[in-house]
């Protein structure tokens, strides 16, 4: 399973890391998604990153202010959130694709809210 960390009320321009903790699987072979879902809007995908972390994409509404790491030895995601806006404001979800065993695993949702 997958559990989603590390929201929570911030200014406009602050910082938040979010973290997506994996057990009873290794991301060592998951591609690792971050999605988010406003209220009333339709779940967007945020940013991702291959299991070697060699190939990540960003949102282009996110591009230079977040950045997606993997720490394999802590089987642990990250997604590290700068200059925070408000339309930043959402539920963050975590996902990774397991290429060997083909299972996906989808965190639990981690609120964040940006504040002017």
């Amino acid at each position: 399973q997958l559990q989603a960390s590390g929201g929570g009320l911030v200014q406009v321009g602050g910082s938040l890391r979010l973290s997506c903790a994996a057990s009873g699987f290794t991301l060592d072979y998951s591609a690792i998604g971050w999605f988010r879902q406003a209220p009333g809007k339709e779940r967007e995908g945020v940013s991702c990153i291959n299991s070697s972390g060699g190939s990540t994409y960003y949102a282009d509404s996110v591009k230079g202010r977040f950045t997606i790491s993997t720490d394999h030895a802590k089987n642990t995601a990250y997604l590290q959130m700068n200059s925070l806006k408000p339309e930043d404001t959402a539920v963050y979800y975590c996902n990774a694709f397991d290429r060997v065993t083909m299972r996906d695993y989808w965190g639990q949702g981690t609120q964040v809210t940006v504040s002017s």
